[in-house]
């Protein structure tokens, strides 16, 4: 027997995914925030010397928590694609894919690896593509709404960017250990 679900069902069934994803991933991020000691409470980074094009600290969270909200929503339209093709890889990938997201805060904030964290957010930023793509394969609507995502993302790569230009005697030292800041 074959049943074909209403879309009063379909919407429903989103709408329960996402109370699921959307806090889910809200979750992760805020933990990982959290014990890496991100922001300008943690002594080694408010010892750096900011790009001038790094924002206020209060859009961090303003906006991370944003993104997480699109993000869940993305996955939970496609976790109910139900009988699409690639939705299990889709799944799959924005797994891995928030895997490194989540390592970025710890690497940057809380080991100091400047470096490690620039090369983590340019896998995060192939891995978002390669997502989007995939998305965009099982719901379109999914992928446009990891759009702001990575434009974020590559802002963010240019900041590490920078930041790692302007703080290269901080790339790796101990929080302890004072910072010798070169002014270029």
């Amino acid at each position: 027997m074959t049943e074909i679900a209403s879309p009063s069902q379909l919407r429903a069934a989103l709408a329960r995914w996402a109370l699921v994803t959307v806090p889910g991933i809200n979750l992760l991020g805020f933990i990982s925030a959290r014990f890496s000691f991100s922001g300008e409470s943690n002594p080694w980074f408010s010892s750096l010397i900011k790009p001038e094009i790094y924002p206020p600290a209060i859009a961090f969270p303003i906006v991370w928590t944003l993104l997480y909200v699109l993000m869940g929503v993305s996955l939970a339209m496609v976790i109910t694609a139900r009988g699409a093709r690639a939705r299990g890889l889709a799944v799959g990938l924005f797994g891995l894919h928030l895997l490194a997201n989540l390592a970025w805060s710890p690497l940057f904030f809380g080991a100091h690896q400047m470096t490690w964290a620039l090369a983590d957010i340019a896998v995060m930023a192939l891995s978002l593509l390669l997502v989007m793509v995939v998305f965009a394969r099982v719901r379109p609507w999914a992928a446009w709404l990891l759009v702001p995502y990575m434009a974020w993302i590559l802002f963010a790569s240019v900041l590490n960017w920078q930041f790692l230009t302007l703080n290269p005697a901080a790339d790796g030292v101990a929080g302890d250990v004072p910072v010798v800041r070169v002014q270029l």
